[in-house]
């Protein structure tokens, strides 16, 4: 009985996908490719490093081009900017709704979440160029009234850049919001 198995001998080609890792989004699925190649076929560590490295390069590239370009374009701070006065106005029917419910503005934004748990509460406008990631937008009851803005582009409150509920309303005695103390 013959019990010679042929085995492959490992051929070094494979390596040399690895060169179309440098290559953004291809270098992703290529590098991704070569990962479960590597864990399920070849058991190379080698080459599993490298479809790592093609995954994490083109994830990585992908985060400074948006971070760096494309997340500071005018473009793209008036889009969040217009989401930001959305968030707000959303935020003052909340707020109003909370006083509704428990006969008082909440103390801070994270309140909300009893009324609506899907609250936006964090300020996006700082994500525009990594400026306080995680900010909340500015909030702070006075009296029966309530302060309510973003800190705008700057991340600094009280600048000119500052942006606010648009509430249009004619009567605006019949809400709590104010623009300033």
């Amino acid at each position: 009985m013959n019990n010679n198995i042929y085995v492959p001998k490992k051929s070094k080609s494979i390596y040399l996908l690895g060169l179309l890792c440098l290559w953004p989004t291809i270098g992703g699925f290529v590098g991704l490719g070569l990962l479960l190649y590597a864990i399920f076929y070849s058991k190379d560590k080698w080459l599993a490093f490298i479809g790592i490295f093609g995954i994490v390069f083109t994830i990585a590239l992908y985060f400074y081009f948006y971070f760096c370009f494309i997340g500071k374009s005018s473009t793209s701070v008036k889009g969040l900017e217009q989401a930001s006065r959305v968030h707000l106005n959303m935020l003052v029917k909340n707020i109003e709704y909370y006083k509704l419910q428990y006969g008082q503005y909440p103390d801070n934004l994270q309140q909300l979440k009893k009324v609506d748990p899907t609250a936006m509460v964090n300020d996006i406008i700082p994500f525009a160029g990594f400026n306080k990631l995680g900010k909340y937008y500015n909030y702070e009851r006075v009296g029966n009234k309530y302060l309510l803005f973003s800190s705008g582009q700057d991340g600094i409150p009280n600048t000119g850049d500052d942006l606010y509920p648009q509430i249009q309303i004619s009567d605006s005695s019949k809400i709590g919001w104010v623009r300033s103390k």
